[in-house]
């Protein structure tokens, strides 16, 4: 099944992200990444706040003497801004419309790139690329009720019959791919669990407006 101008009409293009933490108004991003078929892009952001113990333990993200590390090993980052741009650059590859695919990406995802985008005068030219979000959690509820559990993890275990390590953002967007093609959805399932970016600064942006952000 291709994922290039799918049924939906659409580039669907999967992503994640890893953070210092869940607090959306105000957690930084330490690692971005996204995939559409073979195509990826993943980078690595030094966060400007302490992560949080539970955030430290569960993605193994730590800061130390300066320097991001991952399971105790420095990694190389990029300024968020870079981070931003660069990715607007990959998905500027695609042909449109792209839609932006993570798993709860309506309540998390979705909420925190749109933030730091417009943060950082950004999105216009995102939405001159990106059409839309497309939440996967609530996706999957809506295709498989009756599953006791919709956290990705557990999906992929049930469709794929694959364990693995859920807290990195490349490995997070590579599995949804897999997921999704899995599931073969129908454009009347893809477009109910679609949130256009007009659309989603009415409802999301103006909550965070005021908040102070520090690069």
């Amino acid at each position: 099944m291709k994922l290039s101008k799918m049924a939906y009409g659409a580039t669907i293009v999967f992503f994640d992200l890893q953070t210092t933490g869940y607090d959306t108004p105000s957690c930084h991003i330490t690692q971005l990444s996204a995939i559409c078929k073979d195509k990826r892009f993943n980078v690595y952001t030094f966060p400007f706040r302490d992560i949080h113990p539970v955030a430290r333990r569960l993605t193994g993200f730590t800061v130390s003497y300066g320097r991001l590390c991952l399971h105790g090993r420095p990694v190389g980052t990029v300024p968020i801004f870079y981070a931003l741009n660069s990715f607007i650059n990959y998905l500027s590859n695609f042909p449109g419309p792209v839609l932006l695919a993570a798993h709860n990406a309506k309540r998390f995802d979705a909420l925190i790139l749109s933030r730091l985008l417009q943060r950082f005068s950004l999105w216009q030219r995102f939405q001159r690329v990106v059409s839309g979000f497309v939440d996967t959690f609530i996706l999957s509820r809506k295709l498989f009720p009756d599953l006791p559990r919709h956290n990705q993890e557990s999906l992929v275990y049930y469709f794929l019959g694959e364990s693995y390590y859920a807290y990195n953002a490349l490995k997070n967007a590579t599995m949804l791919q897999k997921l999704f093609i899995s599931w073969r959805p129908s454009s009347f399932y893809v477009k109910e669990v679609t949130f256009f970016t007009e659309e989603f600064v009415l409802k999301s942006y103006k909550k965070y407006i005021y908040i102070p952000f520090k690069y």
